[in-house]
């Protein structure tokens, strides 16, 4: 016990690691925060305060990180946007006509690289050289219609 009194600091460090290492296995955030309390104890211990104080001090740190640092933590990890994943990614993309595209009858675009088959939204013909927004994948078939001028 008086090896722990004469070097708590060193015992709080010690387990601020030993936490935040355990940690790396969860990856909720919740012993990172209780790590962070151990840290606290460590200051707390390295100023000269008594046993509970450093107790009490790294509790209330705990404490404190689990109200208030992971609910902000764990929200700005999650507010992302989710990732369209598939062929749902080129929605949106945009895209060149390589080979006309009449009226009912599909041409062809390079979207992203490769030429894909597509048919014009509302029956348009669009001419090679033209850029189009994909708006939709049906199959193998990219749907486009014309870019606004000006974008």
């Amino acid at each position: 016990m008086e090896w722990i009194r004469d070097h708590a600091w060193e015992a709080w460090v010690g387990l601020a690691f030993v936490l935040a290492a355990l940690e790396l296995a969860s990856l909720d955030f919740v012993l990172l925060m209780l790590a962070a309390g151990a840290l606290t104890g460590a200051v707390a211990a390295a100023v000269g305060a008594g046993w509970v104080l450093q107790v009490v001090l790294a509790g209330v740190a705990a404490v404190a990180a689990l109200g208030l640092v992971r609910p902000a933590l764990l929200h700005r990890l999650h507010r992302s946007p989710a990732t369209a994943l598939g062929i749902e990614r080129y929605v949106g993309m945009r895209a060149v006509v390589t080979a006309r595209i009449g009226g009912h009858e599909p041409g062809a675009v390079r979207l992203d690289g490769e030429t894909w088959t597509a048919t014009a939204d509302g029956g348009l013909a669009i001419e090679p050289g033209r850029s189009v927004d994909v708006i939709e994948i049906r199959g193998a078939t990219a749907v486009v219609r014309p870019t606004a001028e000006g974008e």
